[in-house]
């Protein structure tokens, strides 16, 4: 990374996961302008496939590497910056952490006292905070006069009431910081931005519903600005069916399977985040269109699409009760933001709460996709959880940059 005084300062974004890693650099100026933007898949599995696109350009670079752990992928990364960051001045990084527990909920500058508290969390979500940790690791030894900011999916949520925030446990477990949290949030913070941005005011202060519908998936209902609830919970395991995660399950399953068959709690734990959701319900394929492509001719998978999408509309009804009524809709992430037959499915049979879609608008996904006749308006809204960090990095550290 570039360190000369005649370079463009830039801010470097990473969002790692449990088996990939996306990056992007913006410039800084009046705005944050992304110059490039990387992803690096199935980190310690066959077939690893780094990505890195060119934004000005639009050249796409795309390659087959085995990556057999985040330390490797870590190497990649150094390698592929080195290249796209030639004329740019990295005057901070900022990382998506997963979980800040109910300690940290605002953007926070890594210091010593913040890595401990998140080595402290990694039981919270063994699935990404090791991860995390591990690339702000890295690049904490290897470009130590940058700043490095954690920035927390679970900050969005740091309101959530008490009926929306408690587990029905023993109260004990609450005083150990176990309690509902929710994910997301920072897709959720873009898109309410967004919101304001394109609708004004009145419209994000309203009473509001924003579906994340991706590989990961779960709705927030906001009311004046401010999460009320959210369908994650302690982990990002629960709420909706996901890709591979089971969504919400009785947890009576846990002594059951236990009993039945021998399943120790890492044995659970995997089951419910890598081989449930869309993947365990077809047996055939984690991936929304795959599914969708079968369903014709697929029991299976017909099933796993008609469960994710009644469990979405129950979702929006149950949110619609809690925030007495709905004003706006916000559909977002690949599935949210592509899937035309997924938006029209969770919508069904919801007019009685006022949401009607026009079918035109929605197949090309369009920006407002209700009909003129809707009481709801329902929107497409892309999220970019990567200019969200840049964002938030940059008024931290007051760095040179405006919305």
């Amino acid at each position: 990374m570039t360190e000369s005084g005649n370079a463009s300062p830039a801010v470097l974004t990473l969002n790692a996961g449990s088996s990939s890693v996306k990056w992007a650099l913006f410039r800084l100026g009046a705005v944050p302008v992304r110059t490039a933007t990387g992803h690096i898949e199935r980190i310690g599995l066959p077939g690893g496939i780094i990505t890195v696109t060119d934004v000005a350009t639009g050249q796409r670079e795309r390659r087959a590497v085995p990556v057999p752990n985040h330390v490797a992928s870590v190497r990649f990364l150094r390698k592929q910056l080195a290249q796209r960051s030639k004329g740019l001045s990295i005057q901070a990084i900022g990382h998506r952490v997963v979980h800040g527990g109910s300690r940290y909920a605002d953007p926070q500058v890594v210091s010593t006292e913040v890595m401990e508290e998140l080595r402290r969390l990694s039981p919270y979500d063994p699935e990404h905070l090791p991860a995390e940790i591990t690339f702000i690791e890295a690049y904490g030894t290897e470009y130590p006069q940058v700043p490095q900011v954690a920035c927390f999916d679970t900050g969005f949520h740091q309101h959530l009431p008490p009926v929306a925030r408690l587990l029905a446990l023993p109260r004990r477990y609450e005083k150990l910081g176990i309690r509902r949290y929710g994910f997301h949030g920072l897709s959720y913070a873009y898109l309410m931005e967004e919101l304001e941005r394109v609708a004004g005011r009145d419209a994000a202060r309203g009473k509001v519903i924003l579906a994340h519908l991706g590989n990961g998936a779960s709705l927030a209902a906001v009311r004046d600005g401010v999460s009320i609830d959210t369908s994650m919970g302690f982990t990002p395991a629960s709420g909706l069916p996901m890709s591979t995660r089971s969504g919400d399950l009785d947890p009576g399953l846990v002594s059951y399977l236990a009993r039945t068959e021998g399943m120790t709690a890492e044995q659970f734990h995997h089951m419910i985040n890598a081989q449930s959701g869309l993947l365990g319900l077809s047996e055939t394929s984690p991936d929304l269109r795959d599914l969708l492509a079968q369903e014709a001719h697929d029991t299976r998978a017909a099933e796993a699409v008609a469960l994710f999408c009644y469990q979405g509309r129950k979702w929006i009804g149950a949110y619609a009760a809690a925030l007495g009524g709905v004003e706006q809709v916000v559909f977002s992430g690949g599935i949210g933001e592509h899937a035309a037959v997924v938006r029209a499915r969770m919508c069904e049979g919801l007019e009685f709460l006022g949401i009607r879609l026009d079918p035109h608008l929605n197949e090309a996904n369009a920006a407002v996709i209700s009909s003129p006749a809707s009481r709801v308006t329902v929107r497409v809204i892309p999220t970019d959880e990567e200019r969200q960090i840049a964002q938030s990095v940059c008024r931290l550290l007051a760095l040179n940059v405006g919305r």
